[in-house]
């Protein structure tokens, strides 16, 4: 059976607290420039980044860039997917133009998450492998929110990037906003 999100029926698949709101974007820097403008960063930069994932059951490689921030104690993410390859990305460009796409839940055991998840039985539309360092899906629970809801495993690399851009934001005084990692 599938569950739902009601009020007296809690979604009892989802991991614990929203920890990122994720936007699909078709000009990171443009982007970039009007969350600064919000007094949100620093912002940290990735650009490059080859990804490998299942897209609705095909095997799809491409290449994005993302950002991460953080407005207290939520974290904000930015992708630019930097091709045309059919993945998530641009099936949500295509439909919505860029936006709010995905909320995401980082759990300590994604393979429960993910048995959890398919017995609810979810659609998983897209299911990242390790290239990232960390395991990765976004499934289409019904009546979400969300385009999409992210499940991201919170591992040793999760924890750490996640520490260092909410402690970087913690007392950022709007210099430097704009930090690129990676190269």
């Amino acid at each position: 059976m599938t569950e739902d999100f009601t009020p007296d029926r809690p979604a009892t698949t989802l991991p614990g607290p929203i920890r990122q709101i994720g936007y699909i974007v078709d000009d990171i820097d443009a982007a970039l420039a009007a969350w600064v403008a919000l007094g949100v960063g620093p912002w940290f930069v990735m650009r490059g980044i080859p990804i490998r994932a299942t897209y609705r059951g095909e095997k799809c490689a491409t290449t994005i860039s993302m950002a991460l921030a953080n407005s207290g104690e939520m974290q904000l993410e930015l992708i630019q997917q930097e091709d045309d390859t059919p993945s998530v990305y641009t099936e949500f460009l295509q439909a919505h133009g860029p936006g709010y796409h995905q909320l995401a839940y980082w759990t300590e055991d994604f393979d429960a998450t993910m048995a959890s998840i398919r017995e609810a039985g979810w659609p998983i539309v897209w299911l990242g492998d390790e290239d990232v360092g960390t395991r990765f899906a976004y499934v289409e629970p019904p009546n979400s929110p969300a385009q999409v809801i992210e499940i991201m495993e919170n591992n040793e690399i999760t924890a750490g990037m996640g520490k260092f851009v909410r402690d970087a934001a913690v007392d950022w005084d709007g210099r430097d906003p704009i930090r690129v990692l990676g190269g």
